[in-house]
């Protein structure tokens, strides 16, 4: 079954120089409709600049929502997509200003979609826990968590699309290869090492101690900081999973978002 939609045309590629806005436009539109949804307008926030490279090349060519990925004849999971017909409409609106603004929608929206309740309930925790501005992580520290557990776990998926983000967040587009081969022989400076070191110990159900506490703050993590770096881990253990029975598949835009350098863009694009 195949979740069908409009084409992007070339002419909606003329703001993707604006990406950087994805969901500062997204929000706009959604809090006309917030007692439909209150979280939503900050869902995507902490992506806004994920699709940037790869959103060109699609906007270019076109692209259509389906169970097959991109470039392979494999399924992007085992579960059906549904038909835009059956899909609410708060769902389907977020998916389709995803897609049109960003040049690609993830496939974690559309196999999520196979459960309206759960994708709400989901992208709105994600929400919390990655696009919070209070506390001592920054995005990239977010992101590096979601890579060391994602390969802990051995996620695919949220390896490559967090690795992608991390990428994007750091600038640096080696550094979570690095933690993905061998998070202890990576280039982390000690106060990364002591975040997963943590991270870690929740991924792999250790008995925490008031020890784990101490090794945090020696680096300047306080105790809130420590829920944020548990919390991150323990939903991205459970995201890996879901990941992993619903077979689900990376984007192929994954690949080489933060690796190659952006073309500069048209003097007078938006």
């Amino acid at each position: 079954t195949l979740f069908r939609s409009e084409v992007i045309s070339s002419g909606n590629s003329g703001g993707m120089t604006g990406v950087r806005a994805l969901l500062q436009g997204a929000a706009t539109g959604w809090r006309s409709r917030a007692h439909h949804h209150a979280h939503w307008p900050q869902i995507l926030c902490g992506l806004k600049d994920l699709w940037r490279d790869g959103a060109q090349a699609m906007a270019r060519r076109g692209h259509t929502y389906g169970t097959e990925s991109g470039g392979s004849a494999r399924p992007i999971g085992r579960y059906p997509v549904p038909y835009k017909k059956d899909l609410p409409y708060d769902i389907v609106e977020l998916m389709e200003e995803v897609e049109t603004k960003g040049g690609f929608l993830p496939n974690v929206f559309k196999v999520m979609s196979h459960r309206p309740d759960e994708f709400r309930a989901f992208f709105s925790h994600y929400n919390a826990i990655m696009n919070k501005q209070s506390g001592n992580l920054s995005k990239s520290d977010r992101e590096l968590i979601v890579v060391a557990t994602s390969i802990h776990n051995r996620c695919p998926y949220c390896v490559i699309a967090h690795s992608a983000l991390h990428r994007i967040y750091s600038k640096n587009a080696a550094l979570s290869d690095q933690v993905i081969v061998n998070w202890e022989l990576a280039e982390l400076n000690k106060r990364e090492k002591a975040m997963l070191s943590f991270a870690l110990a929740i991924t792999r159900a250790e008995n925490i101690t008031d020890e784990h506490f101490l090794k945090l703050e020696e680096h300047g993590f306080d105790r809130e900081d420590a829920w944020d770096i548990a919390m991150i881990s323990a939903f991205f253990a459970m995201s890996n999973r879901i990941a992993h029975f619903i077979d689900l598949r990376p984007n192929t835009e994954f690949y080489n978002l933060g690796r190659v350098p952006r073309e500069k863009e048209e003097s007078g694009a938006s």
